[in-house]
């Protein structure tokens, strides 16, 4: 049972700024609702511009968090694009294995790196929510496909099985305090889709937002990026890959089809599609290149790799919390994939 959550801001500031306060205030009543103390780590709402210059500040919370006795879940605020830039101050002199201890640990969208960091050192996580993103939700409570996986995960500490959820949501474009109460449009959802190969496989799942991965290859925001990640070898190895689910979702940027075919070439380079036991797809936000993105994984990840698309997980509402680092058995036939935890 989690009785308390540290949020750590280990990307963007936002959670810092004025503008966001409604919301800041919204989230932190809702957990406590939820019967949980709330510990925000002490950089955590320093702010876009401090938080921008002092990546250092970024890392000092993480290792802070997880030193941290009366910590029993890290929470991410929000993603961001820059948290590559923490890889110094976590590894340079083994900082983060120094800190780390198996604790829940959930974030999404830029927050994969962070992923793939503490999955270095043999940490498992949860992929899928954010403090900002979902418990902040501005609606008279938190979008109850969203709420049921989270409450599981504080509950018992981890997560049992993902089924398909019934709806997905059009995206805000107003976070103002005017939108505070405002219900979302939704959708009836079709469920998880078969596109190729077995309907049963399982592995355990490793991956996230597609652009996050895209830029450990690709200076495509900052400089740096590819040397800073290829020094601290972020990205796992092949063999590491070998037998797992690849999970990948797409940002609130809505990537192009051409994009897109891109950032998939860019991964098929690394050979990871010939030693994966499946993939498993998000939902586009606002179901944006729905069918164009099917067509194009079709095309690029060539033989009789499983692919299932239309999961309910990342940038697209409602989200669910997936497990990284345990056993996942995927039946798209059944609409569930179930985690082991003992195998």
């Amino acid at each position: 049972m989690i009785k308390t959550v540290g949020i750590v801001s280990l990307s963007s500031g936002l959670i810092g700024e004025d503008f966001v306060q409604h919301e800041v205030e919204l989230g932190v009543r809702r957990l406590k609702e939820l019967g949980l103390e709330v510990k925000f780590l002490e950089h955590a709402r320093k702010g876009l511009d401090y938080l921008e210059k002092h990546p250092e500040a970024r890392a000092q919370d993480l290792m802070e968090a997880f030193q941290d006795s009366s910590i029993d879940m890290i929470l991410c605020a929000i993603g961001g694009d820059d948290t590559y830039r923490l890889l110094p101050y976590l590894f340079e002199e083994d900082q983060l294995k120094k800190a780390v201890n198996q604790k829940p640990f959930l974030g999404f969208s830029d927050t994969t790196i962070n992923h793939l960091m503490l999955h270095k050192l043999g940490i498992k996580t949860f992929y899928g929510q954010s403090f900002l993103a979902d418990i902040c939700e501005l609606d008279q409570e938190m979008l109850p496909y969203s709420l049921s996986y989270f409450q599981e995960l504080i509950e018992t500490g981890g997560i049992s099985e993902m089924r398909p959820s019934k709806v997905w949501y059009d995206e805000r474009t107003d976070f103002s305090e005017k939108a505070l109460g405002t219900q979302r449009i939704d959708h009836e959802n079709q469920g998880f889709e078969l596109l190729k190969g077995n309907p049963v496989f399982q592995g355990e799942i490793l991956g996230g937002c597609l652009e996050s991965l895209y830029d450990i290859f690709i200076n495509s925001r900052y400089a740096d990026t590819v040397e800073v990640c290829a020094k601290y070898k972020l990205f796992p190895s092949i063999s590491e890959w070998q037998g797992k689910i690849l999970l990948l979702e797409t940002s609130e940027e809505k990537p192009s089809p051409a994009l897109f075919r891109n950032m998939l070439q860019t991964l098929k380079t690394t050979g990871i599609f010939t030693v994966l036991s499946g993939v498993l797809v998000g939902k586009p936000m606002d179901e944006t290149y729905y069918d164009e993105y099917k067509q194009i994984l079709l095309e690029v990840v060539d033989g009789e790799l499983p692919i299932v698309y239309n999961i309910n997980v990342g940038h697209a509402t409602p989200r669910a919390i997936v497990p990284f680092g345990v056993k996942a058995k995927v039946n798209v036939d059944e609409q569930i994939i179930r985690f082991d935890y003992f195998s």
